[in-house]
């Protein structure tokens, strides 16, 4: 039997891992089918991670010292796709595809979440070469640029008030008359001399070469009038998919409690309403969606890992 069984492999997943095996379970697994790391991973320069400054290091060669770190103290990796997790008694059962099973003690589930795509042409293409999903992470990369962002909602509204401080103009392209962001969100944006509101629109296609995004054209849903936008940063809000499906029991519900965006509620100790069971990272509710954050959660998981494997022994 495990000691812990970790459901994914990025930021959150890799640290629970470090911190369980490096102070002191022995039987700890995380399963996750790819190559660990996660969506930062995809990220051509990394930032805005304290101590991490190496502007010709991309994203992939951030997380690769994290793998030899965490597998250095006896974390293993299992490269198998978990269906399901169930409360088996006092204990986990992990279901495997295939059908295999495994048991656990405690369980950390840091499956994360993926970005929405909107679906306009050249959107895959440019995808961390121009298009983001993240302006905290991106947004320095066109300081004194003009950029682009598309949603409606309160994620993108306050996305683009963080752009504006950094970007000469930001253009909010929505396709509808009016914001779905709460009022004081909106005041502030209507404050901004720089941030420019482009309604009844959506962005058409992206542009560019095989060096980056070059611009976007965006289209008036009501006049069918293309505008072509000169710009070499877009980025994308509209909304986040939650890889949850592993917390589904066989009947489509929950194993634990959820918010209606089917987020994992956990407390300040990622502790969810299951004993043994841990949420971190994306998946959890109130995720800034930042390394930094992730890796914490994961930390904090582990160490609540712990101390409940000894208060059961």
């Amino acid at each position: 039997m495990l000691d812990c069984a970790i459901i994914g492999g990025g930021p959150a997943g890799l640290t629970a891992g470090l911190y369980a095996t490096r102070g002191g379970l022995k039987n700890v697994t995380m399963f996750e089918m790819g190559m660990p790391g996660g969506q930062i991973t995809q990220s051509s320069e990394i930032e805005n991670y304290p101590g991490f400054f190496e502007h010709d290091k991309t994203g992939m060669d951030f997380m690769d010292t994290w793998q030899k770190q965490c597998f250095h103290f006896g974390l293993k990796h299992e490269m198998k796709k978990v269906e399901r997790i169930a409360k088996t008694g006092e204990h986990f059962t992990i279901i495997l595809e295939g059908g295999e099973q495994v048991e656990a003690k405690t369980t950390v589930v840091c499956t994360g979440s993926v970005p929405k795509r909107a679906g306009f042409k050249g959107e895959d293409e440019f995808f961390g070469k121009g298009v983001s999903t993240c302006a905290t992470c991106d947004g320095f990369f066109y300081k004194d640029k003009p950029v682009t962002v598309l949603g409606g909602g309160d994620t993108a509204l306050e996305e683009a008030l963080y752009l504006s401080n950094i970007c000469s103009d930001v253009y909010v392209v929505h396709r509808r008359d009016a914001f779905r962001a709460a009022p004081p969100t909106m005041e502030r944006v209507e404050k901004k001399e720089n941030i420019h509101l482009v309604t009844d629109s959506v962005i058409e296609e992206a542009y560019g070469d095989a060096m980056g995004l070059q611009g976007v054209k965006i289209k008036n849903i009501k006049t069918d009038e293309i505008t072509d936008m000169k710009n070499t940063g877009l980025f994308v809000f509209v909304g986040h998919d939650v890889r949850n499906e592993v917390l589904q029991d066989e009947n489509g519900g929950f194993i634990c409690e959820m918010n209606d965006w089917g987020q994992v509620i956990v407390d300040l100790s990622m502790r969810t309403s299951v004993e043994g069971l841990y949420a971190a990272g994306d998946l959890r509710v109130e995720a800034p969606k930042q390394v930094v954050v992730a890796a914490g959660d994961g930390a904090t998981a582990a160490l609540q890992v712990i101390s409940y494997i000894q208060e059961q022994a």
